[in-house]
């Protein structure tokens, strides 16, 4: 089974890419994020009949994830209990959807960015992973294959940014941000993806601005992070940098894994 993960920065406006991707990829389940659209403006015909089931949590031009499968999806859930809410009136931001595909349980996360270090925001995402860590606590010691992946907001090593110094004093690098990934995998989860794809200057989101892509100044951002039993079955792992380059791209490549029947 091939799994991924992909922000693509809008659904509406890159659905044709990810239609073209998915084709040539062979890819069985796709966690997607930022899909930046309403339940009735998601593209679900087109993922349809190339095969896929759709599940979809969005509300609005911001946040959205969804989750793409050929091999079955079942036991959709939206969100996980206690999450924070966020803004005035608060609201519970369209983040997190997990479902059963093929045996294995996976979740397509939008961590929040956090915008910077003093912004309300930024407590919001530190609440965010910490509610995430304990329901990911009692997901690890699950028999059933578990992975939580998307885009984290976070570069959890200096290696997983192009320049520390760029990033003094910013979000995605701050030891609170930090901690919070830790967290996840301190409940017993584990990065899949760096022992197949080892740094320095292996990067999964590049920004449009300033040739960033093209300087290959980037940031390692998206993650699949598995349980035990996930992780077992991993037998080889990418990040698809090539499909970050081209006209209409997402500002994030995909992350791949294969697993062992």
């Amino acid at each position: 089974m091939r799994i991924a993960t992909w922000n693509v920065n809008s659904i509406r406006s890159r659905i044709d890419r990810v239609e073209d991707w998915l084709r040539r990829t062979d890819v069985d389940v796709l966690a997607i994020q930022e899909t930046k659209a309403r339940e009735d403006q998601f593209p679900y015909l087109t993922l349809q009949a190339l095969g896929y089931e759709v599940a979809h949590h969005g509300f609005n031009q911001w946040n959205g994830v969804a989750i793409a499968s050929r091999v079955g999806l079942e036991d959709v859930q939206v969100g996980f209990e206690g999450a924070p809410q966020w803004g005035e009136p608060p609201v519970t931001e369209a983040r997190a959807i997990g479902a059963t595909c093929g045996g294995v349980r996976v979740w397509s996360v939008y961590v929040p960015n956090g915008r910077q270090l003093e912004d309300p925001h930024m407590a919001y995402k530190v609440e965010w992973l910490r509610v995430l860590a304990a329901d990911a606590a009692g997901w690890s010691t699950d028999e059933t294959p578990t992975a939580i992946m998307g885009d984290w907001n976070i570069a959890p090593h200096d290696e997983d940014v192009w320049s520390m110094e760029f990033y003094e004093d910013k979000s995605h690098v701050s030891p609170a941000e930090r901690a919070g990934f830790q967290g996840v995998l301190d409940a017993g989860f584990v990065d899949v993806v760096r022992a197949h794809a080892p740094g320095p200057k292996v990067y999964t989101y590049w920004d449009y601005q300033q040739l960033r892509f093209q300087k290959n100044r980037g940031m390692r951002i998206d993650f699949i992070l598995g349980n035990p039993t996930f992780a077992a079955r991993v037998e080889g792992a990418a990040i698809d940098r090539e499909e970050r380059k081209g006209k209409g791209a997402s500002d994030h490549a995909p992350v791949v894994v294969q697993l062992r029947d």
